[in-house]
């Protein structure tokens, strides 16, 4: 559960804080914008009101600026007789360490100093440490995350984080558009309903949010809290089968938020750790 956000928060320094972090992921220009259409709107007062937490609606719309690693153009599902492209990518890096492993007369016979040269002043004429073995271990290494990121039907968009613990947890379904907007409105949604807001709340801060963020409808305009709302529900069960916002599976989004949040009030007491 989203806990209350004090009423006297520093703006300026929660803006400051967060405007280095999006320098540091290179989403600056992003960042900027948000903030300007933000305080035109008068969104961070709105938010305090009710209890929101700008930090956590910050966390959420960072991950969603970072841009993402698809797959090459083409790749489908396993459904589709198309091998999934991060599947395919451990299979090919573990071959690669093997045939390292393999090569290793020939490596030391290439990296052995011939017999006749002398050796450098302080320095024994045996043979270096086999480095070979060294980079097959990290090639595995590397293969079996690419392989973590795999499996029929989702493929997850992976984010190239600074710091590594701001991370992106739910997998999307990568042939489908919008996904990570989607994703975006239900976090947000979700954030401010842990609060005890109704729909008729909700949806006209929401949706005045995602058009500061840069999230707009298919002609380019800012969504309507309405329009925003049909939108969403139209396409979340789409996109997100595995969270349908079903009667009889009420607590599977919940749980995902609630994830989510617990995940960023841990990322947040690591950054207060962390030397200034």
């Amino acid at each position: 559960m989203a806990t209350a956000q004090p009423n006297d928060t520093n703006w300026p320094a929660l803006e400051a804080w967060w405007g280095a972090m999006s320098r540091r992921l290179q989403v600056a220009d992003r960042a900027e914008a948000f903030f300007a259409g933000a305080k035109a709107g008068r969104l961070f007062d709105r938010i305090a009101q009710v209890g929101g937490q700008l930090d956590y609606v910050l966390f959420v719309l960072m991950r969603y600026w970072v841009p993402t690693v698809l797959p090459p153009a083409g790749r489908e599902r396993l459904t589709k007789n198309d091998p999934d492209y991060w599947i395919e990518s451990e299979q090919i890096l573990k071959a690669a360490a093997a045939r390292l492993r393999q090569l290793k007369p020939l490596i030391e016979l290439l990296a052995t100093p011939s017999p006749l040269s002398e050796a450098p002043p302080g320095k024994s004429g045996s043979p270096s440490p086999v480095a070979e073995l060294e980079l097959s271990g990290i090639i595995e290494g590397i293969a079996e995350a690419a392989g973590s990121y795999g499996g029929p039907d989702y493929t997850s968009i992976v984010k190239a984080f600074d710091p590594v613990p701001l991370r992106q947890t739910q997998p999307f379904k990568h042939n489908k558009k919008h996904s990570a907007e989607l994703w975006v409105v239900f976090l947000l949604r979700e954030h401010f309903r842990s609060l005890g807001l109704g729909k008729d709340r909700y949806w006209p801060l929401v949706a005045p949010l995602c058009t500061a963020a840069g999230i707009l409808n298919q002609n380019g305009q800012a969504y309507s809290p309405d329009e925003l709302k049909a939108w969403w529900q139209k396409n979340w069960p789409r996109t997100y089968q595995q969270l349908e916002q079903k009667q009889e599976a009420a607590d599977s989004g919940g749980a995902a938020y609630e994830q989510d949040f617990q995940w960023f009030q841990a990322w947040m007491a690591w950054q207060r750790s962390r030397p200034a």
